[in-house]
């Protein structure tokens, strides 16, 4: 390990001379480019930008004039040179420093606004592999660290409110303190880091290493939350590199901030119900649907979930999987509800929630693939878990029959229906559903017996409040996603009104559990999968 240089004191104010840009995204350029050269700063820079900045009519040096080679290997090899490392890591009031620089004919440089290959992106687009290969930058980083290390003289800039706030300085001072370049700095090793992390995730994705002997994350900030899931705790939301459609990159078009647990109901809801294809309707109240339902229209789909739990549906958020129309808005505004997350909204949907202030409506353009690979992120204490995303799909054809009934066609697309709302139900998890909603749910027990008998209460009150003589989980199909160890559960299900069962199988006690499915005459199914969700 490198021994700590007995260097002086870093300045607190440092007036640039010289300014090294290199951008893939050039949005703001000139503006930036004519202040600098305004405050007499030298630019250099590279390919492109280099270009570009004399398009504006500024004096610009080519990198190549400092270091007398000219860009080479298909602009592999442009800035890997002394002269540019040693302007960005020479410490100016150091003797030794000053008189390498002298010999070397290496000049200072004070600026560096670099933003990097644009690598996610073209992963994003579906470049094939030597195509990402060749947007994954070494040169630009290489920069980006160099500069930060010596942030006691340079400045360093890698998005446009790093740019913003350093012309600020510069054109309140003529120069920038300590304190902003240290700011920078953080910044851009933030950025880098991120950059390093979405290359070496990508890389590990093309060897089919599911678990590297290193793992990172990163993200940028999205927005500093009011707080986390309680008052008292901080929260922040990040954005990953990830373009799935959903609450990271919604466009939210009324209503205030989004809260922590906003965002995390939002999101559970959207992914469930990406799940279908018919027009449906989820409704969230702390991280569980609380009433799922498919339709002919949003309409009927929302009126059919809200039946399962009115009272719980109140202040929660509702996820829909097709554009809304105005009738939709109206019912659901019926209601208080937080958060409306939908694919998109007509005009007259728009108005119509803009009468209610403290809804937050967010169109997201697209669904969640279901079936799309990707990662769940977890934290623990001294670390954290990461696990495949659940794409399980179950079909008629994966089901074995392990009751002496058959269960009927109706039955069979009940099961399955109940089972994909079960495979987004905190576990312990037990879903009642028919005829494409949910008639009971109950989640989140530490024994499925309880589950089971929460999901029956649900169903008996929704029964109720439709003025039915009955539950509304008479004649449903019954899901577990995990097996029953017991009896007691499968009884508590029958006793509710079910007709059939599906769950993964698995139980020591499965031929007891069957036993006693034959013998209330119920139909039940074994998916071999089990979808625990915690």
């Amino acid at each position: 390990m490198p021994a700590a240089p007995d260097f002086p004191p870093a300045p607190d104010r440092v007036a640039p001379k010289r300014a090294l840009i290199s951008l893939s995204d050039k949005t703001g350029l000139e503006d930036a480019a004519r202040t600098l050269h305004g405050l007499g700063v030298e630019l250099v820079s590279t390919g492109g930008t280099r270009a570009a900045i004399a398009g504006f009519g500024l004096p610009v040096k080519d990198v190549a004039d400092l270091t007398g080679f000219p860009e080479m290997m298909d602009g592999r090899v442009k800035t890997l040179h002394p002269v540019v490392h040693g302007g960005l890591l020479g410490v100016r009031d150091a003797a030794d420093h000053a008189e390498a620089m002298a010999t070397h004919n290496i000049g200072p440089i004070d600026i560096v606004w670099v933003d990097l290959y644009p690598f996610e992106s073209t992963v994003e687009s579906g470049a094939g592999f030597d195509a990402v290969v060749e947007n994954i930058d070494i040169g630009g980083p290489a920069m980006i660290r160099s500069g930060s290390k010596n942030h006691g003289y340079v400045a360093v800039c890698v998005d446009p409110a790093s740019v913003a706030e350093l012309l600020e300085a510069l054109k309140a001072d003529g120069a920038s303190t300590l304190a902003l370049r240290k700011r920078l700095a953080a910044r851009a090793f933030a950025h880098t880091a991120a950059y390093d992390a979405a290359v070496s995730g990508w890389f590990a994705g093309q060897v089919e290493d599911a678990a590297p002997a290193r793992k990172s994350i990163a993200g940028a900030l999205a927005q500093t939350l009011r707080y986390g899931e309680n008052p008292h705790q901080t929260g922040a939301f990040y954005r990953t590199g990830d373009a799935r459609p959903g609450v990271a990159h919604a466009r939210q078009l009324q209503g205030k901030e989004l809260g922590y647990n906003n965002i995390a109901d939002a999101d559970a809801a959207y992914e469930l119900v990406a799940e279908f294809e018919a027009p449906a309707c989820v409704i969230v109240k702390h991280a569980n649907p609380c009433g799922v339902a498919v339709g002919g229209d949003l309409a009927t789909a929302y009126a059919r979930a809200l039946e399962c739990d009115a009272v719980s549906a109140f202040g929660g958020v509702i996820a829909v999987n097709r554009a809304l129309t105005g009738a939709d808005a109206r019912l659901i505004t019926d209601i208080f509800t937080e958060v409306v997350i939908a694919p998109g909204a007509d005009e007259e949907a728009r108005a119509i929630f803009a009468a209610k202030k403290n809804l937050r409506l967010l169109l997201t353009d697209g669904l969640p693939d279901p079936l799309a690979v990707g990662e769940v992120f977890r934290s623990v204490a001294g670390g954290f878990l990461v696990q495949s995303r659940d794409r399980s799909r179950i079909a008629p054809s994966d089901l074995k029959i392990v009751t002496r009934r058959q269960p009927t066609p109706q039955e069979i697309e009940d099961m399955l229906f109940a089972f994909t709302v079960a495979k987004h139900v905190k576990s312990n998890a037990i879903v009642y559903a028919k005829d494409g909603q949910t008639a009971g749910i109950g989640a989140g027990q530490m024994n499925r017996r309880d589950s089971a008998r929460i999901a029956a209460i649900r169903a008996r009150e929704a029964g109720e409040a439709k003025g039915l003589a009955h539950s509304l989980a008479q004649g449903s199909a019954c899901a577990s996603e995990a097996f029953f160890p017991f009896p007691d559960g499968l009884l508590e299900a029958v006793a509710a009104g079910a007709t059939a069962v599906i769950q993964p199988g698995g139980s020591i006690r499965d031929d007891a559990v069957i036993a006693a499915a034959d013998e209330a005459g119920v139909a039940m199914a074994f998916t071999g999968v089990r979808v625990f969700r915690h």
